[in-house]
């Protein structure tokens, strides 16, 4: 499984999540580094999305942009590309880094778990704390 950050998010997050699950096959991008997809700092999120749902791996998007799944062409563009992800709450954007990282890393066998099983074409919020569980978010 691969899993995609995009421009919406810090490398970061794909920096910390790629050391955690490499060791077991799985990997980490961030958009900003991924030229050998053709992908650069100003990828349009159509793009990208079409280019993953092209792509014969299995791919997991972390974004921080619910306009994803508001915008005709995005939500067009993400139904038909069949991916599944996950959307990260506002409160992220008020966080320090560190401690969204730290989340990140704490949920990941849960989110790898759930999404696993997840319809494609599919999103859910990614909350803050521990405690909580993913919550659907409507793609239409």
């Amino acid at each position: 499984m691969k899993v995609f950050f995009d421009n919406c998010t810090t490398p970061v997050f794909a920096g910390c999540l790629d050391a955690l699950v490499r060791p077991d096959g799985d990997e980490a991008h961030h958009v900003r580094f991924m030229h050998e997809y053709g992908f650069t700092h100003d990828t349009k999120d159509v793009d990208w999305i079409k280019r993953l749902g092209a792509d014969n791996d299995v791919w997991i998007v972390v974004t921080g942009d619910h306009r994803i799944r508001k915008n005709l062409a995005e939500r067009t563009a993400w139904i038909k590309a069949g991916l599944k992800g996950f959307v990260l709450a506002k409160a992220y954007q008020k966080t320090p880094i560190n401690q969204c990282a730290s989340m990140l890393l704490w949920r990941w066998p849960e989110m790898r778990t759930f999404i696993s099983s997840a319809a494609v074409g599919s999103m859910f919020e990614l909350p803050i704390n521990k405690r909580s569980g993913f919550e659907a978010l409507a793609v239409r």
